[in-house]
């Protein structure tokens, strides 16, 4: 899969992760991909940040048992929700959503505002469909109404597709 070319060739990769509420998938995703990308050697070169389509839980934390998980793993915690909007399209080079019905939504603000800020479609993609092996379901499954099992499962899928899309990133940026 071939990543879109950074917008501003002098500053960092910018990368936005998207799901729902962005208290629980995209928290974690964005989590596991900066430390991927720090060990990579590339933190100064790629900036990660994430956010929800909807707006119920701006300004709050991480969900407390999606922060358990990262903590058990040797994540970082830290979050802040925000909703995803017209504003992130302006400086992001990719979008990575973590559903279809996100996708989906994500899609409505591109088609809309997306030429206005030089953001095409190209530069959407699904998650997980950067894990080698993700197939016909590239999607990551909500663990909000389930129990600590189907956030283990979320890590689980968020650590493969961040692994792919690492070495992509190192593929890119170290040419």
């Amino acid at each position: 899969m071939n990543l879109p070319e950074p917008r501003d060739p002098d500053g960092p990769y910018r990368i936005s992760v998207v799901c729902l509420g962005n208290i629980c998938r995209s928290p974690m995703a964005e989590k596991v991909l900066r430390a991927d990308i720090d060990r990579a050697g590339l933190g100064g070169l790629v900036e990660v940040d994430s956010a929800g389509t909807g707006d119920w839980h701006v300004g709050g934390a991480m969900d407390p048992r999606a922060a358990s998980t990262l903590r058990v793993h040797g994540y970082l915690t830290d979050h802040t929700a925000c909703q995803f909007g017209p504003s992130h399209l302006v400086t992001r080079d990719l979008v990575l959503v973590m559903d279809l019905d996100n996708f989906d939504t994500v899609r409505r603000i591109v088609d809309e505002h997306g030429e206005k800020h030089g953001f095409d479609l190209g530069r959407l993609r699904l998650f997980r469909s950067f894990a080698p092996g993700s197939g016909r379901n590239p999607e990551v499954p909500d663990p909000y109404y389930g129990g600590d099992d189907g956030f283990t499962a979320v890590l689980n899928m968020v650590e493969a597709a961040s692994k792919g899309l690492t070495g992509e990133l190192v593929a890119r940026l170290r040419r």
